[in-house]
Parts: C-alpha cells; sequence; structure tokens
C-alpha cells in the first residue's frame, strides 16, 4: 500500500498538468548545453525538526513524508531514505558556545554554495544565528550570533567571507568570516527591512533585497577589513521584498519575490517583469523561488496556511510543468535546489 501511495505521489511530483502554467520570457538553457545534469534535489529548512534537509527526488520513494524527530509520532511508519543529508546547530557540538536552543529557532534559509571545490551549507534562523557549515564533514566553519536582529538570509562570497540580511535589524552586513569561525568583524549598510542578498559574479557586486528597494553594493577595503558602499539602488515595483535568488538559466538576471508577485529583474536595464503563475494565488507571500539548473523547472514555498504558523507550509511547488509535493508534518519556511552553482573559485 505505502509503495502504492509512493507511486501515485511521484507522479503528481513529475505532472506535466498545465505545462504552459508560467510564462517566464524566458528559455531555460538545454542541460547539455549548460554542463549541467537536472539535480532532482531540493534542500527545505524545516522549523518542525529545526533541520535542514537535502531531499532526493529522483525515485517514487522520495514522495514519503518527512521524518519527524526521534521519538516523535510524526517519524513513525516513515520512509526515511528521502532525507539524504541533515544539519541542525542542535546537533552540533561545535556550535555549543553560539546557545543554538535560542540562536537557532526558526531557521530560515539554507543554499548551497561551492568555494575553492568544496560544498558549504549557508544557513540563517530568525533567533540569530548565521553559519556556514561544510557538507563534507558538517564541521562549521564560521558562526556568529547576531542578537535578535532577526537574519533571514546569507551568502557566501569568493574570499570566503560571509554578508547577512537581518530584517529586524535592518541591514545587510558583511563579516569577515575567513578570518576565522567565530570572527565578528564587519561591515554594515543600513537596509530597512533586509530580507535577501546574493552575490553576482559577474558585476562583481552584492545585491540586497530590503522592504522597498534592491541595491548593488560594491565590496571594497580588504578581507579583514572590507567595506560596502551602495553603487546603485533600485524601487521595487511593489513593497514587501523576501526573496533574491539568481536566475540560473540567464545568469546575471535575478527572480524578486514580494508580498503579493513574483517578479524577474534585469540589472542591465534596470526593469522588474511580472512572472505569472498557472494560478496567481500562487504568486503571493513567496518565501523562496529558483530554477532548477539544466530543466529551469520554478521551485517555490509559500504558506500553505494550514498548519500551526502562518508563515509556513508543508508543501512544495513547481511549475512548468506543474507539481506538487506534500510533506505531512513538516513546517517549512524556505526551498531550495540543492545545485552545484558557486559563489567563486
Amino acid at each position: 500500500m505505502r509503495a502504492r501511495r509512493a507511486r501515485r505521489a511521484w507522479r503528481v511530483w513529475r505532472a506535466a498538468a498545465g505545462a504552459a502554467a508560467l510564462v517566464l520570457g524566458i528559455g531555460a538553457a538545454p542541460a547539455e548545453a549548460a554542463g549541467l545534469r537536472p539535480t532532482w534535489t531540493v534542500a527545505v529548512v524545516d522549523q518542525a525538526s529545526r533541520r535542514v534537509l537535502v531531499l532526493g527526488a529522483d525515485r517514487p520513494a522520495a514522495l514519503s513524508a518527512l521524518a519527524g524527530p526521534a521519538g516523535s509520532d510524526a517519524g513513525r511508519g516513515v520512509d526515511r531514505r528521502p532525507v539524504l543529508w541533515s544539519w541542525s546547530a542542535d546537533a552540533a557540538p561545535d556550535l555549543a558556545d553560539l546557545d543554538p536552543g535560542r540562536t537557532w529557532a526558526l531557521p530560515d534559509e539554507a543554499k548551497s554554495r561551492v568555494r575553492q571545490g568544496r560544498r558549504f551549507l549557508v544557513t540563517t534562523a530568525s533567533g540569530g544565528l548565521a553559519a556556514v557549515v561544510d557538507t563534507t564533514t558538517g564541521a562549521t566553519v564560521w558562526a556568529v550570533d547576531t542578537g535578535s536582529a532577526n537574519p533571514h538570509s546569507a551568502e557566501l562570497l569568493p574570499d570566503g567571507n560571509v554578508a547577512v540580511a537581518a530584517s529586524g535589524g535592518g541591514w545587510v552586513r558583511l563579516y569577515a568570516a575567513s578570518l576565522g569561525p567565530r570572527s565578528t568583524a564587519y561591515a554594515e549598510y543600513r537596509l530597512p527591512g533586509a530580507h535577501g542578498v546574493q552575490w553576482d559574479a559577474r558585476s562583481r557586486r552584492l545585491w540586497a533585497l530590503g522592504d522597498g528597494t534592491l541595491t548593488a553594493l560594491r565590496v571594497g577595503g580588504t578581507v579583514a577589513a572590507p567595506t560596502l558602499t551602495a553603487d546603485r539602488s533600485v524601487p521595487l515595483p511593489e513593497r514587501g521584498g523576501h526573496d533574491l535568488a539568481p536566475v540560473l538559466a540567464s545568469p546575471g538576471r535575478f527572480w524578486v519575490s514580494t508580498a503579493a508577485h513574483l517578479w524577474r529583474f534585469d540589472p542591465s536595464a534596470d526593469r522588474f517583469t511580472r512572472v505569472r503563475l498557472a494560478d496567481e494565488r500562487a504568486e503571493r507571500d513567496i518565501k523562496s523561488v529558483g530554477d532548477e539548473p539544466g530543466s529551469g523547472r520554478l521551485l517555490t514555498a509559500a504558506p500553505d496556511h494550514a498548519g500551526p504558523c502562518a508563515w509556513c507550509t508543508s508543501v512544495l511547488t513547481l511549475h512548468r510543468p506543474d507539481g506538487v509535493r506534500y510533506l505531512p508534518g513538516a513546517q517549512l519556511y524556505k526551498a531550495r535546489w540543492w545545485t552545484s552553482w558557486g559563489s567563486g573559485a
């Protein structure tokens, strides 16, 4: 029976219903031309279990429900094989000094970054923690407690420093993380409602998303003492900026989500183009968005208003073609393709 349900769920996940569901205005780069293969692997931030989980989706069993914490009802009878890798500050002995019981509350970001041939998890939590984790060893490369600033996203730069966006603090900081695992030296740029940061190797700018603007920041100074200077700032088409991510099928452009809609931004023209989904309701309050390398398929996470929190979901949504993945018992905030996209050599 379980296998039959898994196969049925797999068909939903791969469903091609509504193939013209998303009008992007751009074409996905063919996998062969880009030298990439579709990953079918997704990282989710699950606030229920306080874990970042990397989920495989290349077989029917991968559609089983998320396993809950050990001993919980949510984990009983659940196929745990879909979780390819997981991490939690609660289980990281090298973070004990940063009080993960407090600082790891409500994890809200999970990015895959590759630097100098090694893959890292870049993560934040509303409780104040920002961290970079070596996914091979599980060791924390760098971490800091930002206090009550409510960090919402972070980015690993090519030189090893780390940018953090904090909505409560109203700032973007560039930490000199390359100096050591607890380096707290930073440069700061004030940005009300800061929610997203993204390094763009083409322009060598750090893009930062606030409540009402998208700003390109010039990184100056030295690795040990960096500086941040606004290069230019573009007003959003509407307020409520939340997620900022690269359009992998069109390098140099960005996905931008606001409270009501999804947009694509072209820096060369300072132009926002609205992205229309099949169901307009799916465009609201998107917490994370990204296209899969090679296939160009869009993955979004947005509140489903069916769980215990107004900002989380147990459903991952795919577009072009449409599909859904149900993870009962999960309280997901963001979901991202677990790509090999890197921050530089």
